[in-house]
């Protein structure tokens, strides 16, 4: 399915527990997000994806990221999730996703990776480590992608250089560790949120 959230921002919220969701979930919304997803490295990751879900699937796209295998997918289609998201390829996790109807985003790093994703049937492209690799990189691999894809810089992302990535032709971003890290306060993430999401309708209104 292709990126159809208001704001393409993804929330990741990498290492958050099922008691936190409550906290920092209706900030990220209310702030403007409509993208969150809930890495499966995190503690007791089920309980966390099954709230969010139920809770707020109906104010924002509700999925989980670092997705490897085919069975997660089945997992977590389970749950009611809508957003896969992978830091490699694996086509039969792109093609099991899309047959349930889930928005997914695949992590590549060169365009062997990029197309390979393409030919699974993803509409949608994760550059990662984007930090690494830098905007004049993602500007070259998407002057190769069709126009009707949709990248977005995921590592390293900040409000600072978010605007870098969206001039080399990314559609959003992914946003980690700048935006939440596990245990944080609920002050920070309201506060990184906005920061987030000022600098993007900043961009949005030179462009």
């Amino acid at each position: 399915m292709a990126w159809n959230t208001k704001m393409p921002l993804i929330a990741i919220l990498r290492g958050i527990t099922p008691d936190e969701i409550h906290t920092h979930i209706p900030l990220l919304i209310e702030a403007g997000f409509d993208a969150i997803e809930i890495p499966l490295n995190s503690p007791d990751w089920q309980n966390s994806i099954k709230q969010a879900v139920q809770h707020y699937g109906h104010q924002a796209l509700i999925g989980a990221g670092t997705v490897l295998r085919v069975e997660n997918v089945d997992q977590l289609a389970k749950l009611g999730c809508r957003l896969i998201v992978t830091p490699n390829i694996h086509p039969g996790v792109i093609r099991k996703a899309i047959e349930y109807g889930m928005t997914v985003c695949p992590g590549c790093v060169t365009a062997t990776e990029a197309f390979i994703a393409l030919e699974a049937g993803s509409p949608n492209l994760k550059i990662f480590p984007s930090s690494t690799l830098g905007p004049d990189y993602v500007k070259a691999l998407k002057a190769v992608l069709p126009d009707d894809i949709s990248v977005f810089a995921v590592g390293g992302v900040t409000p600072d250089n978010l605007h870098l990535y969206l001039d080399a032709g990314c559609v959003g971003a992914g946003l980690g560790g700048d935006l939440y890290k596990a245990g944080q306060s609920p002050e920070r993430t309201k506060r990184q949120a906005e920061a987030f999401i000022h600098a993007y309708k900043q961009w949005q209104q030179q462009a």
